[in-house]
C-alpha cells in the first residue's frame, strides 16, 4: 500500500491541481483516498488498477469538498473540470505533473519555497524528509510549504507550462528540484533502505522530459546525463545484506552499462566533453563529467581524480554549495593525500554550514583513519552516527567505528 500511495501521489495531486487551481486542497483529496484504501483493500483486496481507483476516490472527495464550499466564486467551473475526467490516467497526466513543476518553481515563490514545494507535491515527500535535504528544522520547512501554498492560491498562480521567457527564467529552479528529488532517492535521508529507486525513477523521467520539451539546453541534458550515470551504480551500493559498499569496492561489471551508454552518448551530442576547460560547462554538464569520469574507468585505481578535482574547482568557481567544497575536499585527498584534503574538510567544517551533515564527519572520519588518527576518527565517526537517518549507512559507520576504537559503540536507534 505505502509503495502504491508514494507511486500514485504525484500523478493525482497534478491532476486534480490541474483542475482545482488549489494545492492544498488536491492534497488533502489525494490524502483521504489514501486512506480511504487503508480501510478498504485489506477487507475486499487491492484493486486491479489501484491508480485508477486511487483517483477516482479522490476526485470525487475533491468535487465534495467544491460543491460544500459556497463561498467559492468559480465552482460550477471547477466542478465541470472535475467531472469530465475519469478515473484513469490521461495521456497529459505527464503533462500535469511538469505543469505543477513549473507550478511550485513560480518566481513569485522564494527559491526556497519553489524546490521544497515540488519536492512534496511532485516529488511526495514528508516535510521532515524536506527539512534534512535542506539541511533545516522540520518546523521551519513546514512553515515554508504553507506560506508557499497560500502564495500559490493567494496570488492567482496558473498551473500551466509556461513557454518564451516565462520559461527560460523558471528552468534553473526546476533542474534544481528535480536534482534534489534524485538525490533523495539516491541516498534516503531516513529509513531501512539506502536508495529508493521509485524518486530515482521519477527524477529521470522528469528529467528526460524536461529534455523533450527542451532539447537545445545543455544543463538539462547535463542533469539527466548526471542521474543516469549515477543510478547505473545502483545495484552495487549495498550488498546482499543491505550494508553500505563504497564506490572503491564496488563491482563495475554489474553497473548498468546500457544506462551509462545512454548517458555519454547524450552528454557526447551535447558536446560536454569536447569542452577544453571545465569552467566552460555549465554546473550539471561539469557533474555529469565527473561522474563520466567514474563510470569509464575500468578499475577505482585507473580513476582520474586529477580531472575530477579540476572540474570541482571550477563549480566551486561558479556555484555557492557547501556539498560541492565537501565533494571537492574528498578529491583533494585522493590527488594530494589525506592530510590535504583534511585541511579543507575542517576549514569547511569550521563555517558550520554542515554541521548537521552526517556525510561531512564521516568524510573527516576516513580520513583521519588514513592518517592514523584513530581517537579523532572514532569521535568523528560518533558525530556522523548521531545524524545518520538510514540502517545501512548506520551500520557502515558502526563497522568502521568499532575498527578504530576497538569495541562497538552502542549508539541511539
Amino acid at each position: 500500500m505505502a509503495q502504491v500511495a508514494r507511486e500514485e501521489w504525484p500523478v493525482i495531486v497534478a491532476t486534480l491541481a490541474r483542475d482545482l487551481r488549489d494545492l492544498d486542497a488536491a492534497e488533502d483529496a489525494t490524502q483521504e483516498a489514501i486512506a480511504e484504501a487503508l480501510q478498504q483493500w485489506p477487507r475486499r483486496g487491492v484493486p486491479d488498477r489501484p491508480g485508477a481507483w486511487l483517483t477516482t476516490v479522490a476526485r470525487r472527495r475533491a468535487i465534495d469538498r467544491v460543491r460544500g464550499d459556497a463561498r467559492r466564486g468559480d465552482r460550477e467551473q471547477v466542478l465541470a473540470r472535475l467531472e469530465a475526467r475519469g478515473g484513469f490516467p490521461t495521456p497529459s497526466a505527464g503533462d500535469d505533473q511538469l505543469a505543477l513543476v513549473m507550478t511550485c518553481c513560480h518566481p513569485a515563490l522564494a527559491p526556497e519555497a519553489r524546490v521544497a514545494l515540488t519536492l512534496r507535491s511532485v516529488g511526495g515527500l514528508a516535510t521532515p524528509e524536506i527539512a534534512r535535504a535542506f539541511l533545516v528544522p522540520e518546523p521551519t520547512m513546514a512553515q515554508r510549504l504553507v506560506r508557499a501554498k497560500r502564495k500559490i492560491r493567494t496570488a492567482g498562480i496558473a498551473f500551466e507550462v509556461p513557454s518564451g521567457p516565462a520559461l527560460d527564467e523558471r528552468i534553473d529552479s526546476v533542474l534544481a528540484v528535480v536534482y534534489l528529488i534524485f538525490n533523495e532517492g539516491y541516498s534516503a535521508s531516513t529509513g531501512d533502505e539506502l536508495i529508493r529507486q521509485d524518486l530515482c525513477a521519477e527524477a529521470i523521467r522528469l528529467g528526460r522530459l524536461l529534455e523533450r520539451m527542451l532539447p537545445d539546453d545543455g544543463e538539462v541534458a547535463g542533469l539527466t546525463a548526471l542521474m543516469e550515470l549515477t543510478h547505473a551504480r545502483r545495484a552495487t551500493r549495498v550488498d546482499a545484506k543491505g550494508d553500505v559498499v563504497l564506490l572503491d569496492q564496488q563491482d563495475r561489471t554489474r553497473w548498468d552499462r546500457d544506462l551509462i551508454g545512454q548517458a555519454v552518448e547524450r552528454l557526447d551530442r551535447r558536446g560536454a566533453a569536447q569542452q577544453e576547460t571545465a569552467e566552460a560547462m555549465g554546473p550539471y554538464q561539469a557533474q555529469a563529467e565527473i561522474a563520466r569520469v567514474h563510470a569509464v574507468a575500468p578499475t577505482s585505481d585507473a580513476t582520474d581524480w586529477p580531472r575530477i578535482l579540476t572540474i570541482y574547482r571550477a563549480i566551486q568557481g561558479s556555484v555557492r554549495s557547501p556539498v560541492v567544497d565537501l565533494n571537492a575536499a574528498v578529491a583533494r585527498a585522493m590527488v594530494d593525500g589525506p592530510a590535504a584534503g583534511l585541511a579543507e574538510m575542517d576549514a569547511l567544517g569550521a563555517t558550520g554550514d554542515l554541521d548537521d551533515y552526517h556525510l561531512l564527519h564521516s568524510a573527516r572520519a576516513e580520513l583521519l583513519r588514513r592518517l592514523g588518527r584513530d581517537d579523532e576518527a572514532a569521535s568523528a565517526y560518533r558525530r556522523a552516527l548521531a545524524l545518520v537517518g538510514t540502517s545501512p549507512e548506520r551500520r557502515f559507520l558502526e563497522r568502521r567505528l568499532a575498527e578504530v576504537a576497538g569495541t562497538i559503540v552502542p549508539t541511539d536507534p
